[in-house]
């Protein structure tokens, strides 16, 4: 895809929100990950899943009103299946988290390669399972925790956001969530449920990392169309209000760009 075609095509509101998820998702890589490669063993796990649960609070707080602070593709995948998103805003929004990821963990890379004897290959605060596992969970387990806990994760953001936009208080519940996300999949998988989150790690970890990465790709949007698929049952008039509203906003968008061109 020309990112020129996507940026001449954008609204201004839209070129923010590219942006904000891309420096959201950059944010989250650098500084959540970073505390488990640079800080893991001074804080534990406790420290860790409190990272990230407080990084996507600041960044919710910070960037939610214009991009919705998804920083998650398995978020924006929620998104699009509950209908809050066009298909071609969630694509736009994955660009921008993956490669705010991919350019949060190279900043990473290079703070760590300025510590002395920290070890990044093959480890890097990326996910795995069987012998990469803290507690050795097997493939399939591995599988279905990913599901489970990105299922929460999205499930939350969906009943909490209002459209995209994060308002008011909705950021708190989002971070509480990731936290104890964290809480119980760090000994089980080192807690993927984002695939940007995992991909970007991986790539600059190398084998094996990058032999397992594909579960962590695979297992989160999964458990995101699940999410809204429930979210759908147990918020049935939220939802419908919620798609209407977005399917007004888009409409108005849309004329408004076609009369821009005419």
């Amino acid at each position: 895809m020309d990112m020129r075609t996507i940026t001449e095509n954008r609204t201004p509101d839209d070129q923010r929100a590219f942006v904000c998820e891309f420096l959201g998702t950059m944010a989250l890589v650098f500084f959540a990950v970073g505390a488990a490669v640079l800080s893991g063993e001074y804080i534990g796990t406790l420290g860790i899943a409190l990272a990230f649960g407080l990084v996507l609070l600041a960044i919710a707080y910070a960037v939610g009103p214009i991009s919705g602070s998804h920083v998650n593709p398995a978020v924006t995948l929620g998104m699009l299946f509950a209908r809050r998103i066009t298909l071609r805003t969630a694509v736009e929004y994955w660009i921008a988290q993956f490669l705010g990821a991919i350019v949060g963990a190279a900043l990473l890379l290079l703070v760590a390669k300025q510590v002395p004897g920290l070890q990044t290959h093959g480890a890097f605060g990326t996910n795995g399972y069987g012998y990469r596992s803290a507690v050795g969970i097997n493939i399939f387990g591995a599988f279905v925790a990913e599901v489970i806990l990105t299922f929460l994760l999205v499930f939350v953001v969906l009943a909490v956001t209002h459209r995209i936009a994060v308002v008011g208080f909705d950021g708190l519940p989002i971070g509480m969530a990731l936290a104890v996300v964290h809480l119980i999949g760090i000994p089980l998988t080192g807690t993927g449920v984002n695939p940007a989150r995992s991909l970007a790690p991986a790539l600059f970890a190398g084998s094996p990392a990058l032999t397992q990465v594909w579960l962590f790709l695979v297992a989160p949007p999964i458990g995101a169309i699940l999410a809204a698929l429930a979210h759908e049952v147990t918020h049935p008039a939220l939802a419908a209000v919620r798609a209407a509203r977005a399917a007004a906003a888009e409409a108005e968008t849309a004329a408004r760009a076609a009369g821009e061109e005419g």
